[in-house]
């Protein structure tokens, strides 16, 4: 396992840990944790060694504003990880790896969808429980209301974050989410994508994935029953790890 920097397009260093596992540099995961989280997630942790033991490398990074990357966590938006997204695909296509696979989670995921609707070096795209549409999650938490006193005050604390952490989330996050629609990129999308999600997902709608599989053109959705975003309960998260191992698994 080595420790990079890589830029993202503003010049920003950005932190990753790569793990080359096949000696033919053949096929990649890039793993694209979701927000407030770093390429140390649990999901990825236990991702990682399943994917090397069969000989699939593994590249996974955290976010501007996130980890140990540059950037403070309040100007992260979607623009600003996809952009990450695809300046780490232009890392790992450097180093010779023919079939990369991006995987990506929650947050991660809709950068991914757009990242993936803008790349032509993609082998195949793995999505778990994806936002697709960020401005349906935040009236479902916020309301209305919730949305209106954030832009009044510019700033709100981050939902998913310990109180302790201090961690502030600019409304230019909402301003530049509107820029995009999943939806539409995934129509862009020829690669085949696999997409995982907890039919009890109360943050992140099961819906969304559903209408977003209809718009891919080799989409795959496997539900994972009973479980919810973070598949917290008994032998959810297993069962999740094991669905998109093996699906990158066989693509070799």
């Amino acid at each position: 396992m080595q420790k990079i920097f890589f830029n993202n397009s503003k010049g920003d260093k950005l932190c990753g840990l790569l793990t080359i596992s096949d000696p033919a540099k053949d096929m990649i995961a890039i793993l694209c944790h979701g927000h407030s989280s770093s390429k140390n997630s649990k999901s990825w942790m236990a991702l990682e060694p399943i994917l090397l033991a069969n000989n699939i490398s593994v590249f996974r990074f955290d976010f501007y504003g996130n980890g140990e990357s540059e950037g403070k966590f309040e100007d992260s938006d979607v623009t600003e990880t996809t952009d990450d997204i695809l300046r780490a695909i232009d890392y790992v296509k450097a180093l010779d790896f023919k079939r990369i696979v991006l995987v990506g989670s929650s947050f991660g995921g809709l950068s991914s969808i757009i990242a993936a609707s803008k790349s032509k070096d993609l082998y195949a795209l793995v999505l778990k429980s994806p936002v697709s549409d960020y401005h349906e999650v935040d009236l479902q938490r916020l309301g209305q209301q919730g949305l209106q006193e954030w832009k009044e005050k510019g700033v709100i604390g981050y939902a998913y974050a310990e109180p302790s952490s201090g961690l502030l989330l600019n409304y230019s996050f909402v301003e530049d989410y509107l820029k995009y629609d999943a939806y539409t990129a995934a129509e862009k999308i020829e690669i085949p994508t696999l997409i995982v999600h907890g039919a009890m997902d109360s943050e992140v709608p099961f819906s969304q994935s559903e209408k977003l599989v209809k718009r891919l053109k080799q989409g795959e959705l496997i539900t994972v029953s009973g479980a919810n975003h973070w598949y917290a309960e008994e032998g959810k998260f297993d069962e999740m790890i094991g669905l998109i191992a093996d699906y990158i698994v066989k693509l070799k």
